[in-house]
């Protein structure tokens, strides 16, 4: 077979490499053509996707069928400048990072930019490792939440998992069934159930909530099943419960597993018969209520252990749907900011205050054990302590403390992750090298050094 002529290795040579696909969507606003052809050749050669737009009107038309990630924007334009983009994507995308660009790169133009919730800016000729930096910076911590219909407006969220839940949450109110919602305390149980209420056909009757943990056996029966006139000691009239209150509408019991024995005997005999009896009374009245139950105790483990009964389980966990930890949706973070600083702006009619860079790095790699609960308690009180309007990494500090910095850098979790699959395949082969560097599809000499380095030793494996 002939050689290939010089020609082809010339054309292949010419050729372009296809850059390497990264994740991230953005939208460049410049009235400048040549700053916008030179940025968006810079990003795309990046392999981000680029949107490239002259105004600020027509970057807010981009955001229906664009969805950005992030928005670079000139701080200079004509009818609308950088910062009232600015002011218009907080209302309309909140959590959507905008880094500005400045001319001249002043103090003030960059304090102005900050106080107004940029996530940083750039000057003017802008420097590709500066550039490439502050967009990787900002991809992290940015984003917006897909525009839910009303039913679901109150869950902020761009998270799969979650947009999981909410077409289950979707689904199962179209039909009468009850649903036992599961999660950690904080991660936004109540809020589901309204969002369930709100899209089924119950919708313009009452949504009534009670915690069955938060008072004691005797008013929590009066309270829920209701009462007569002299029933008990200090009852001077007639109650209705909450069943009755609900009556059409749907009726939340949070903490369903710290119901007393006593009381799920009565709830269940409720749910079978669709009846109330008051305290105190000797008629049932007929109810039509649906019942939409939440916990976060293993109510499995209750039921072994006699503390819940079997029988009200199955009543209640018709369908289950589980809530993920806010550790399992840290994209979340800054949109959740986002809309409690709009919301505690709003309510104390006062400026709206914003974090600085830093800060929301902070908050994104922070610890949350109390979840959704916990984000919004920190919010509140670095709203309320901060005497700058751009709330500082050192507050933010102060706020977690020994949460703060708790999720593993890429690196570290990359280590720890083959370590333990180390560890097991050694388990599995019980300390046979040979056979472990097999399983693992790497030579022996490869995989001693893995060993080695990641301080594993294959005689501990071994069956004694």
């Amino acid at each position: 077979m002939a050689a290939p002529t010089a020609p082809f290795f010339d054309n292949l040579r010419l050729m372009p490499a296809k850059p390497p696909q990264r994740e991230g969507k953005i939208l460049l606003v410049d009235d400048d053509p040549g700053l916008l052809r030179l940025l968006s050749i810079r990003l795309r050669a990046e392999g981000y996707d680029v949107e490239a737009v002259e105004s600020a009107h027509k970057a807010l038309g981009a955001l229906r069928h664009f969805s950005p990630d992030l928005v670079v924007t000139d701080l200079r334009m004509d009818k609308m400048d950088g910062i009232g983009l600015l002011k218009e994507l907080q209302t309309k995308s909140p959590g959507l990072r905008v880094v500005i660009i400045t001319a001249h790169g002043t103090i003030p133009d960059a304090v102005t930019a900050t106080q107004h919730g940029a996530f940083g800016f750039l000057t003017k000729p802008v420097d590709k490792d500066e550039l490439m930096t502050l967009v990787d910076r900002a991809l992290k911590v940015s984003g917006s939440a897909d525009v839910e219909e009303g039913w679901a407006s109150e869950i902020i969220t761009r998270n799969a998992a979650m947009k999981e839940v909410m077409q289950q949450a979707k689904m199962v109110a179209a039909t009468d069934a009850r649903v036992l919602i599961t999660g950690e305390s904080g991660t936004g149980k109540e809020l589901l159930a309204q969002a369930i209420h709100r899209a089924s056909e119950r919708r313009n009757k009452p949504f009534v909530a009670l915690n069955c943990s938060a008072m004691a056996e005797n008013l929590l029966e009066s309270e829920l099943f209701g009462h007569e006139k002299g029933s008990f000691t200090g009852a001077t009239r007639s109650h209705e419960g909450l069943f009755q209150s609900a009556e059409g509408g749907t009726l939340m019991l949070d903490e369903i597993g710290d119901m007393p024995m006593r009381l799920q005997v009565k709830l269940l005999r409720v749910l079978q018969e669709n009846q109330v009896r008051p305290v105190g009374s000797t008629e049932a009245k007929q109810i039509d209520v649906r019942v939409i139950s939440a916990t976060h105790r293993d109510l499995q483990e209750f039921m072994t252990q006699g503390r819940f009964r079997e029988d009200l389980y199955y009543r209640l966990n018709v369908v289950n749907i589980k809530l993920p930890t806010l550790d399992k949706r840290r994209e979340d973070i800054p949109l959740l900011v986002a809309h409690f600083l709009q919301s505690i702006s709003k309510e104390a009619d006062q400026e709206r205050k914003v974090y600085a860079p830093e800060a929301v790095e902070m908050l994104v790699t922070a610890e949350w054990p109390g979840n959704i609960r916990q984000l919004y308690n920190v919010v509140r009180q670095n709203v309320a302590l901060s005497r700058s309007p751009v709330i500082s990494g050192e507050l933010v500090q102060q706020s977690l403390g020994e949460h703060a910095g708790k999720l593993a850098s890429f690196s570290d979790a990359r280590d720890e992750f083959t370590r333990n699959y180390l560890s097991q395949i050694l388990q599995i082969t019980m300390g046979n090298v040979s056979q472990a560097a097999r399983l693992a599809k790497r030579n022996r000499t490869d995989f001693y050094k893995l060993l080695a380095r990641h301080d594993l030793n294959p005689d501990t494996f071994k069956s004694r």
